[in-house]
């Protein structure tokens, strides 16, 4: 890995790929006194543009000011808006956020543009981007329409295939947990997610790494990576290969953990390009995630952020 010194990327040894394709779900945390971009998808996107990739994030969006709003953050932040389809009738998607007793309550909103992605043109964009890996959840596929358009977006697209699993209650079931781990090749959950998916699946064994290591052969995974928040991660390859990492100390700078696993998602991707190994991958991945608890939101309002990342990271 080379730095850009010139503009705080990295510049890609010759030979090593570095387009991603990013499927998923744009949306819009409302607070009473406004709102702020978000969705797994989108953050991802935006972390690996400032550590120089060339993410092609394929969403539907309202034709409305939050639309408006997304264009003009990609837009300043580099990125390609090329597979960012505009809907006439649905509104960009919409979290309202309420506090009720000191405390969040998130409410995922129905119906929204990106349950109504286009299967036709995400056709036509993935063939023209032919990505080297691809990103995709769960919360996208709630719809049909949406669901039709992820399975030709995998088809079309020719890379290992990474599924950040994100479940958003109550908008996931049986069928879309194993429709999703049938076309991944990778997959990233956390502890809490694992012990949904042992419960919907009966995973056998007495613990998670058994558990594990039974979703890599029912399911033909090449890897699984869990992350557990403050204690770290672990992952374990088809070879049954294991990695860990201790948790990164955050100290008492926590803002808050929003889009900590988006951060830990982006830089795993990184590396994977990268061809980091697996015990390196893991520590990278949770010093970025515990980084990003130190700040409000998903991600940083200035690129000067990524900097230190990208010259520790360097060679």
């Amino acid at each position: 890995m080379v730095l850009n010194a010139q503009k705080n990327q990295i510049r890609f040894p010759k030979g090593i790929a570095s387009s991603v394709g990013i499927f998923g779900e744009v949306l819009a945390d409302v607070f009473p006194d406004g709102s702020v971009l978000g969705g797994a998808p989108y953050n991802v996107a935006r972390h690996l543009r400032a550590f120089g990739l060339n993410p092609l994030l394929i969403s539907r969006t309202g034709n409305d000011s939050l639309q408006q709003e997304l264009l003009g953050d990609m837009a300043r932040l580099g990125m390609d808006a090329s597979g960012i389809q505009s809907d006439p009738t649905y509104p960009t998607g919409q979290v309202q956020v309420h506090m009720l007793a000191g405390e969040h309550r998130f409410d995922i909103l129905a119906d929204q543009a990106y349950d109504h992605i286009h299967s036709g043109i995400t056709h036509l964009v993935t063939m023209a981007l032919k990505p080297d890996l691809v990103y995709f959840g769960t919360l996208v596929q709630r719809s049909t329409t949406s669901r039709l358009a992820l399975d030709s977006f995998l088809n079309d697209a020719g890379g290992p295939k990474f599924l950040d699993i994100n479940l958003r209650a109550p908008w996931f079931d049986k069928h879309i947990i194993r429709r999703s781990l049938l076309r991944a090749d990778m997959l990233k959950l956390n502890d809490q997610e694992l012990t949904v998916l042992a419960e919907l699946l009966r995973l056998p064994g007495k613990t998670p790494q058994e558990q594990v290591i039974t979703l890599i052969h029912r399911f033909k995974l090449e890897s699984v990576v869990v992350t557990c928040g403050m204690y770290g991660a672990w992952s374990i390859n088809k070879d049954l290969s294991q990695f860990s990492a201790a948790g990164h100390p955050v100290g008492s700078g926590v803002a808050d953990s929003v889009g900590a696993g988006d951060g830990f998602a982006a830089v795993y991707l990184l590396g994977t390009l990268l061809n980091w190994p697996g015990d390196i991958l893991l520590a990278r991945a949770n010093q970025f995630a515990a980084a990003i608890c130190r700040i409000r939101g998903a991600a940083p309002k200035s690129a000067d952020f990524y900097t230190p990342f990208l010259l520790e990271w360097d060679g």
